[in-house]
């Protein structure tokens, strides 16, 4: 049985939920111990100079390959940044938490919030606090830092008047971040419609909204107040946003409350158009806050775990647990399937003197083509509900199916076994205190501590070590392989922002496996050569006629980024360029090989000419404005764009821009900058190749992604997935770090406006 991941964590689970480990959108499985957050980024479809900092020596049976991982962690201050009492006297203001700060929740934001493209984590600890972390130059090896203590926020922006229920309101309990709505617009705009929930100790939810360039030094923007109940909210959870028509979405928000009680909040954002000058039209969301009646009347059961699962071609299911019993409520919706609430007793699995049915759900993961829900249990043991579409039932559609609560649960307790050198015997428990899934397939990922709860002598609990294990729990087969990279392709939205690498894991993993490439290549080279219709060709941009004014240059930033980033088209390129990349690397064949590189060519020059015709038809509508440091950049786009191989159209639309430059302005071909000289040597490098440029004398040097130009410095960024390097935007460099020819006002908002690889749409990382 192979084994992907095998790594020992030294650290200690306090609090195991269906959370404690979970994915961001940026691809990074997050870790929730007791003083820090480890962020994991596995090693597929990731290529860059630096190795990872792990790799499992283990999963090389049956030609598995193993897993490589990028580490790094955030780790907040131990003591408390609020002391409660000095704040309010009264009794009910205690966090018993404060005595050992430790941390209780994580929240991940969509991707693409940052600046830099890349997602904002809210942290929650045991003092009822929270902060917003951002990675700064790495995010896979490098710092995190602390943007912002939204408990000072709560505590500043308290409306009542009553010092108790202020304080109760700033006192968090509960966080969940919701996912970007799809408002079926194309190219989808540059807005941020996602939501950090708060539950709080005075029974409310509170909404927020993250604002990249809040001018106040806020990160966070309160939108709405929701009083629920007098009770603790304790657990939230957000349903996938649901479009009903283009600018219209619906989500649920789930939460459930110290008393046992489960309720839901129906959140409906629109989308209204404010302006249409310029060159993109401007966005605003209103948000509209209805609560629902209760699905759970309060029992005085607390809630264990809180998950929305969503099957296809159906209403989300929502998962809640409570001590030995599993439930599962879906609303009512036009399929024919079922509605209402089922609920399942858990069945001890009898695997070690700790199994227990009553023991805390600590991980909620469902099985997309099987139609089965996976939960894990702190106790160790694993339990599979089946055909959740139809009527969800504990047995299995086919005898004999390994798909089975026993089945599983022996499966992890091999799996311990196997990664525990000395054995294992009855009395070892595998604590389970974080499950998902890595592929929504056959594997998982979780993280256990081996406990011997029998033993009270002080050397078990002086030494407290996590395992975190990625392995597959049953074979797919080729079809099952090719069907998950069809589905890759299909349906493809820029909406929710995540990275590629985050939407081809699960194609990258079972690409990864030596018996089964050989078999799947040619097949797969097949889907990635259906390239998409071109959507850049229907891009109408009207000339802007208003002179050098403020409002251009934000204009032509946010055009540029929509254009560049928005068009479904463009992300199916990249992702299909991601693969074909990975497979000419896994390939051995000489001649496969070869095929897949002219897949891989194919693909880079669809996205160079699409890439190319956005910046041409941009230059074209800003030739009022263009003044004569502009000329050389623009002359540069110019030549790529008349290079052989490119369409008719984007050629006749550079000479058009060109015949129009050269009416506007008396060009010289001296001052014209396309040959620039080798920082080395100082001698004239011709621009022949737009990747590369060689000087007479032998000088090699890189050339910006974005830009064209040589990179003679090493204030770069560079792209986690391809490698590609790019010019640091002005905003965090100095502009003398650019060429003479370079030094436009056009150059500097284009380097702002790209925030990730134009060829493969993966983030960009400072290495020095």
């Amino acid at each position: 049985m192979a084994i992907y991941t095998s790594l020992a964590v030294t650290t200690v689970i306090l609090n195991p939920s269906e959370r404690c480990l979970q994915w961001s959108d940026d691809g990074q499985a997050c870790i929730t111990t007791k003083a820090t957050v480890h962020i994991m980024t596995p090693d597929s479809g990731i290529n860059f100079s630096t190795p990872p900092d792990i790799k499992a020596l283990r999963g090389d049976e049956q030609g598995e390959q193993t897993l490589g991982w990028f580490r790094t962690m955030i780790e907040p201050a131990r003591g408390q940044t609020h002391i409660w009492p000095s704040i309010c006297q009264d009794w009910g203001a205690i966090t018993l938490g404060s005595l050992d700060v430790s941390l209780r929740g994580v929240a991940c934001s969509p991707s693409n919030l940052t600046s830099r493209g890349r997602c904002v984590i809210a942290i929650l600890n045991s003092n009822a606090e929270v902060s917003l972390w951002t990675a700064a130059k790495n995010h896979l090896k490098g710092e995190w830092t602390n943007i912002q203590d939204v408990t000072s926020l709560l505590l500043d922006t308290a409306s009542s008047e009553d010092i108790i229920r202020n304080t109760l309101r700033a006192q968090v309990t509960s966080l969940a971040w919701s996912k970007q709505p799809d408002y079926r617009i194309t190219p989808t705009p540059i807005l941020d419609s996602s939501m950090l929930a708060l539950g709080n100790r005075a029974g409310c939810i509170e909404f927020f909204r993250f604002n990249r360039n809040n001018s106040s030094g806020s990160s966070l923007s309160r939108i709405h107040t929701e009083p629920l109940s007098d009770h603790w909210i304790t657990h939230l959870s957000w349903a996938p946003w649901i479009t009903h028509a283009v600018g219209h979405c619906e989500s649920l928000l789930a939460f459930s409350t110290d008393n046992g009680s489960v309720g839901l909040v129906k959140v409906t954002q629109n989308l209204q158009s404010t302006s249409n000058v310029g060159f993109v039209p401007e966005y605003t969301t209103s948000a509209v806050f209805d609560v629902q009646g209760p699905i759970c009347e309060a029992d005085k059961r607390g809630v264990t775990a809180l998950a929305w699962v969503q099957p296809p071609g159906r209403n989300p299911i929502l998962v809640y647990t409570k001590p030995g019993l599993v439930y599962l409520w879906s609303w009512p919706g036009s399929e024919p399937a079922w509605n209402g609430t089922r609920a399942f007793p858990l069945q001890t699995q009898k695997m070690s003197i700790g199994s227990s049915a009553i023991s805390p759900v600590s991980g909620v993961s469902y099985v997309l083509h099987r139609d089965a829900l996976i939960l894990s249990l702190f106790d160790g043991s694993l339990h599979v509900i089946h055909n959740m579409t139809v009527e969800p039932t504990w047995s299995p559609p086919l005898a004999g199916d390994i798909l089975t609560s026993t089945e599983l649960s022996r499966t992890t307790r091999t799996l311990f076994a196997k990664v525990t050198p000395a054995g294992i015997s009855n009395l070892d428990v595998n604590r389970i205190g974080g499950m998902m899934s890595y592929d929504s397939q056959s594997t998982l990922i979780w993280i256990y501590e081996a406990l011997r709860p029998a033993d009270f002598g002080y050397k078990n609990e002086a030494q407290h070590e996590c395992m975190l294990l990625t392995a597959p729990f049953w074979q797919l087969d080729d079809e099952t392989v090719l069907h998950t990279a069809s589905e890759a392709f299909a349906d493809i939205s820029c909406a929710s922002g995540s990275a590629p690498i985050h939407h081809l894991r699960a194609l990258m993993l079972h690409l990864r496996s030596n018996a089964r490439f050989a078999a799947v290549c040619p097949q797969v080279l097949e889907i990635l050569s259906q390239v998409p219709p071109d959507q850049t060709t229907t891009i109408v941009l009207p000339s802007w006629t208003q002179g050098s004014n403020d409002d251009l240059r934000p204009q032509l930033r946010k055009s540029l980024t929509t254009h560049l980033f928005g068009w479904p088209n463009l992300l199916s390129l990249r992702m299909r360029l991601s693969i074909a990349d990975l497979c000419w690397k896994l390939c051995k064949d000489p001649e496969m090989q070869a095929q897949c590189g002219q897949v891989a060519q194919r693909l880079l020059a669809a996205i160079s000419h699409c890439v190319l015709r956005v910046l041409v038809r941009h230059l074209r509508a800003i030739i009022p404005v263009i003044t004569t440091p502009d000329i050389p950049f623009v002359l540069r786009e110019v030549v790529q764009s008349l290079l052989p191989g490119s369409p008719q159209d984007l050629s006749d639309e550079a000479q058009a821009l060109s015949d129009a430059l050269t009416a506007s302005f008396s060009i010289d071909p001296a001052t014209a900058a396309l040959h620039e000289h080798c920082p080395a040597c100082h001698t004239e490098v011709p621009l022949h190749d737009i990747t590369r440029a060689t000087c007479p004398n032998g000088h090699a040097w890189a050339r910006c992604t974005v830009t064209s130009f040589i990179l003679s410095t090493s204030k770069v960024r560079t792209c986690i997935g391809c490698s590609r390097k790019a010019l640091l935007p002005l905003a965090t460099s100095d502009e003398s770090q650019l060429p003479v020819a370079a030094q436009s006002w056009i150059v500097r908002d284009l380097l702002e406006a790209v925030h990730r690889c134009l060829f493969c749409g993966n983030s960009f990382v400072e290495i020095v």
